[in-house]
């Protein structure tokens, strides 16, 4: 099975990630999309991350619904912070059977060189590269490892959402109702 892998800190996930990733599995040639909740990415040292089991459970309640997404705890079990290219090797010793895609936002891209081990991660598995307003500009038009995916141009921020939370306003349609029900019951980012 060919899968796309869309790792994040999904802190919280939103409606724009759902929307991405079921972009990618009905538009491409994906079959799945695995949202791979990061403990910790090493680019970002954030104070307002929740807990990685809590994240995971909000991404769990999010996909429920949807049998083409499916999440993974696999980073947990891993050193932190976890590195892509340890990760895509994990995840090949563990599921040999499946092909991975990393999926990514083409604000990436032009930090994408700094990556540990980046040509490698292109070698290993590619990328599918969604478009994401205000990306710079990159060398990766033309890579034939880089498939880039006509996909709606979003700009929902967790940071935004953590915002409206911390200040009493509403998230309504930002993410999904299962996941508003959980952060509400369990008071998260207040």
């Amino acid at each position: 099975m060919k899968i796309g892998l869309f790792f994040g800190s999904f802190n919280p996930i939103h409606i724009g990630h759902l929307i991405i990733a079921n972009t990618m599995v009905t538009a491409t040639d994906l079959e799945q999309v695995w949202f791979v909740v990061s403990p910790q990415n090493p680019f970002k040292k954030n104070n307002s991350l929740l807990h990685e089991f809590d994240r995971y459970d909000l991404v769990s309640r999010a996909v429920a619904d949807n049998s083409l997404l499916k999440v993974t705890d696999i980073e947990f079990h891993m050193p932190k912070p976890s590195y892509t290219i340890d990760t895509l090797i994990r995840m090949q010793e563990k599921f040999p059977q499946h092909e991975f895609k990393l999926i990514m936002g083409e604000d990436n891209l032009a930090q994408f060189p700094n990556w540990k081990n980046h040509d490698k991660i292109l070698e290993y598995v590619g990328l599918y590269v969604y478009p994401r307003p205000n990306a710079a500009s990159h060398n990766f038009k033309d890579h034939p490892a880089v498939k880039f995916v006509e996909a709606p141009l979003l700009d929902i921020s967790a940071t935004y959402l953590r915002a409206c939370l911390k200040s009493g306003k509403s998230i309504r349609y930002m993410v999904s109702e299962p996941v508003e029900e959980m952060i509400r019951l369990k008071k998260f980012y207040l």
